[in-house]
């Protein structure tokens, strides 16, 4: 078979398709064909080069939509589009590629040639160009390397890091160097997948992680997220949550824009910007994708918002010098790779012409609307003359003063350049390989390059920075700009900081806040938080069905308090402190005793001590009238021991008084449950003197009724004559005398000696401290030790009063001229009244007036008694002498039973006229 007259192409098919028909000897017909034709769009020059090296850039934005009409055959889709940046990027590798063939220090002895691709920003395209570039022809045929032309080396590309992604998944298969420039994706790490892969930016995972500390230190905790449907914004935004929902952030909503034109998604997400209360929104996306909502923002005006920009679109011109954006993303705070100035790289782009491809005539056409062919001249456009002069243009190609992601373009070809050099440079016997072998350049295997790139570094010309790859990846340091206004209304980048991921954890994050200007040149940092923060004092309630971050802010109850911002839960006082009236602090709470120092305290001491200064005083009168018959009249030692009983209890509401200790608790109620003991048990031997004296004199009344009702019987019969009942003697009216009244109040006061001992030795009264009864306060008082005790003691007391108040009763109407039972029966009346009234005054009241309500009851009994009782008697002894007689201290019938028993006398009768001595 002759195949001179055939390409070389032609040649390979043939060979192809032989060996197609080998290999299945049974196919009736040759079936190698060419399956499709790609259109790639690029520059091209390999003739006379001793290495290639590739390159990819999506030059356009997205594939022009075809008919899906599968009648006819499928073409290549075309691209649209044209981005001004990243053809930037494509002429600085051209640059890059000239200068180094210009200089001697750098591979002196070989030449680059170069095979460029766009992209179009699709995969789709991405692969075409990989296959196409690794088949080293125009048609891509998998698996062979059909050129016979200069070895390839590396891809510098492809863009975006989905574009990288299944790119590198090709190239990986080969072991095929990949050097990026733009793709940062962390999943792109993985040295399993994809092996051969490299890149001169850093990787997302210190741009997230750079991002999540921007929102802490600002305090944000409340965000929204927007993320392109790529696996740049998947991975971006899903690290950067990570860490901030870690910290305690709360997302507000999180949106993914459209990889294709979709103007609901992009309307849906900006109503959503609108309907979230969150002020800070991060953003992961290109600028390709992020343009169509920028457009949307400007026709909703949606201001008052701060954008956080990843390094995709931070410096992006296509977005920042679209008309009225300053109201819109004015303040926008973004993370950039590094810049630099690179000498000659704007000439170079001045010096481009439409003549040289097809790319660059498209370029021309659009900047300066003018076209090449002849069929557009023909329809009006205007032709292009070629002279059109670049420099008087103001747009994104020809702009250099944020030189980022072009800068990585020309670290990139730096880097396989200088792999190469080294490659060539090896001394055969101490090279790399087996047995210390080299490489040759002019026929090395791309596997042999990946030796030297992954163990490369070197120093980029001009800004002498150091390049080296920690697994194909370098260390993370960006920029942070803040979107302000310059003099012509427009975008300014501003630094404001940087992010180092190199420098120790509390420096790595570095802001200078006061160089900040926000949103609608706003000073003040913004807030960004679902629920403002809990003061202190309060706690945070979770809202159901909400994030944690939207909370409601708790009073703490009282008792319990919270010393922090944002507590989760408030701490309870100590049984001593209590909560001040902010919540946030525990106090000790008031300690509550009444005081002797006190205006209530010295207002008691100064009435008790009038009233056993009264009583004193009435000792004293009674033992000065001592031999009188008033005094005499019902035993003079029961006086004076009912008056040491009120001393007594006079005297002991003074030991209620202060703070309570052990001794005063003992006291006070011992003193007062003897004291009334003797005053009661010293009026129960006078009461029942006096109540046996009444039934003598109610028998002599008896017994005069009965003299009376014989005197008319003998009106009747004269001769009958009726004696009048026998006198009764002093002896038969006071059946007791005194030292049975003696013994009695002995007794009494004795056996409540004995009790009031047994409950001193085992359950005495001590003090303690009342928390329960105020929360505010500790209320010092007196524990009564046992209840039980305590009610015996004081209900024998009540005994004694109920036997007191019964004995005087009876004896009320004991005619005299000095009726002591009338005065007994009034006192205990008072004593009663006092007490009952004292139940329910004392329970409705707590701490010190518990306490002054009892001593007032102490205090206003006493004094009943002393008033009812001795009052009387004082009044006859100093007011009315005359009246202390004996014969007016002698019980006597009514005057009327008198009058009748000498009527009956005067008729004959006999009567004798009763006359009672004491």
């Amino acid at each position: 078979m002759d195949l001179t007259g055939l390409s070389s192409k032609g040649r390979f098919l043939v060979v192809l398709c032989l060996v197609s028909y080998l290999y299945n000897p049974t196919a009736a017909e040759g079936s190698c064909k060419l399956k499709a034709k790609f259109n790639l769009k690029g520059y091209k020059e390999v003739e006379k080069k001793t290495v290639v090296i590739g390159g990819m850039f999506p030059v356009h934005q997205r594939l022009i939509d075809t008919d899906s009409n599968t009648t006819i055959a499928p073409e290549s889709s075309d691209c649209e589009g044209f981005n001004f940046r990243t053809f930037r990027w494509a002429q600085t590798m051209l640059f890059a590629l000239n200068e180094i063939n210009n200089r001697t220090d750098i591979l002196p002895y070989t030449d680059l040639g170069y095979v460029i691709y766009d992209s179009c920003f699709t995969i789709s395209k991405a692969v075409e160009g990989t296959l196409t570039f690794l088949t080293g022809q125009d048609e891509a045929v998998p698996n062979y390397r059909c050129g016979d032309g200069p070895p390839l080396s590396a891809l510098v590309g492809a863009g975006g890091s989905d574009l990288s992604i299944a790119t590198a998944r090709i190239l990986g298969l080969y072991y095929f160097p990949q050097m990026s420039y733009a793709s940062s994706c962390s999943v792109l790490e993985s040295r399993f997948q994809y092996p051969t892969f490299l890149r001169t930016i850093p990787s997302d995972e210190h741009q997230s992680v750079a991002m999540a500390k921007l929102v802490l230190q600002f305090g944000w905790t409340w965000v929204g997220c927007i993320a392109a449907e790529d696996d740049y914004g998947k991975y971006g935004i899903k690290r950067f949550k990570e860490v901030v929902e870690e910290a305690g952030v709360c997302i507000s909503f999180s949106e993914t824009l459209p990889k294709v034109s979709n103007p609901e998604a992009i309307e849906r997400i900006v109503q959503t910007v609108l309907d979230s209360t969150a002020k800070i929104i991060v953003v992961f996306s290109s600028d390709v994708d992020m343009s169509p909502l920028v457009g949307e923002l400007l026709r909703n005006n949606v201001t008052n918002r701060t954008w956080i920009a990843s390094e995709a679109w931070v410096t992006s011109a296509a977005i920042s010098r679209h008309p009225d954006i300053l109201p819109v993303l004015g303040g926008t705070i973004g993370f950039a790779v590094k810049r630099a100035d690179i000498p000659g790289l704007k000439e170079h782009l001045l010096s481009v012409t439409p003549y040289n491809d097809t790319l660059t005539e498209e370029f021309w056409g659009i900047v300066f609307n003018c076209t090449l062919n002849y069929r557009q001249v023909l329809r009006g456009t205007r032709r292009c003359t070629g002279e059109e002069m670049l420099e008087k243009l103001n747009n994104t190609f020809t702009d250099v003063s944020q030189l980022r992601i072009t800068y990585n373009v020309y670290k990139a070809v730096y880097a396989v350049a200088h792999a190469l050099h080294n490659l060539e440079h090896c001394k055969p016997g101490s090279g790399p390989f087996e047995n210390g072998t080299c490489a040759d350049i002019t026929k090395f295997e791309p596997w042999q390059l990946m030796y030297y790139l992954k163990n490369l570094r070197y120093t980029v010309p001009h800004t002498k920075e150091e390049i080296y790859f920690h697994d194909g990846d370098v260390d993370g340091f960006y920029e942070i700009l803040n979107w302000q206004s310059d003099s012509e209304g427009g975008i300014a980048y501003t630094p404001i900081g940087y992010y180092n991921s190199t420098a120790a954890p509390e420096e790595r994050l570095i802001i200078n806040n006061g160089s900040i200007i926000w949103n609608n040149d706003i000073l003040e940092t913004p807030r960004s938080v679902c629920s403002e923060r809990c003061q202190p004092g309060t706690r945070m309630g979770i809202r159901q069905g909400e994030p944690v971050c939207c909370f409601d802010c708790i009073p703490c109850a009282d008792g319990e308090i919270s010393n922090t911002t944002d507590a989760r839960g408030c701490i309870q006082c100590d049984e001593d402190y209590w909560s001040n009236a902010n919540h946030d602090t525990c106090v000790p709470k008031t300690i509550e005793f009444l005081d002797f120092g006190e205006p209530l305290g010295i207002t008691l001491i100064a009435i008790a001590a009038f009233g056993a200064l009264a009583t004193i005083a009435v000792a004293i009168i009674l033992l000065m009238h001592l031999n009188t018959p008033l005094v005499n009249a019902n035993d003079p030692l029961l006086s004076f021991s009912l008056l040491l009983g009120l001393v007594i209890t006079f005297m002991c509401s003074i030991a209620f008084l202060g703070e309570p200790q052990m001794w005063s608790c003992m006291t006070s109620q011992v003193a007062l449950a003897v004291g009334f003991a003797l005053i009661l048990s010293s009026l129960m031997g006078k009461s029942a003197l006096l109540m046996l004296r009444a039934r003598a004199v109610k028998a002599v009344k008896t017994a005069m009724k009965a003299a009376k009702a014989a005197a008319a019987a003998s009106e009747q019969s004269p001769d009958t004559a009726v004696m009048a009942p026998a006198i009764p003697q002093k002896n038969d009216i006071d059946p007791i005398h005194p030292r049975h009244q003696r013994a009695i109040m002995i007794v009494c006061t004795l056996i409540q000696a004995v009790g009031c001992t047994v409950w001193l030795i085992l359950m005495p009264p001590y003090p303690v401290k009342n928390t329960a009864a105020q929360n505010i306060k500790i209320i010092l008082e007196c524990d009564p030790g046992n209840i039980i005790f305590i009610c015996s003691i004081f209900a024998y007391d009540i005994l004694l009063a109920v036997l007191t108040f019964v004995f005087a009763f009876v004896a009320r109407k004991l005619e005299d001229h000095f009726n002591e039972g009338k005065s007994v029966t009034f006192g205990m009346l008072v004593f009663f009244i006092v007490w009952i009234s004292f139940v329910p005054a004392y329970l409705s009241t707590r701490g010190k007036f518990m306490v002054a309500v009892q001593i007032f009851a102490i205090l206003a009994s006493s004094f009943g008694l002393l008033a009812c009782v001795f009052i009387p008697k004082c009044y006859v002894l100093l007011i009315k002498p005359e009246r202390n007689k004996e014969e007016l201290m002698i019980p006597r019938a009514k005057s009327r039973d008198i009058a009748a028993a000498s009527s009956a006398s005067a008729n004959g009768t006999t009567v004798s006229t009763v006359s009672l001595d004491d």
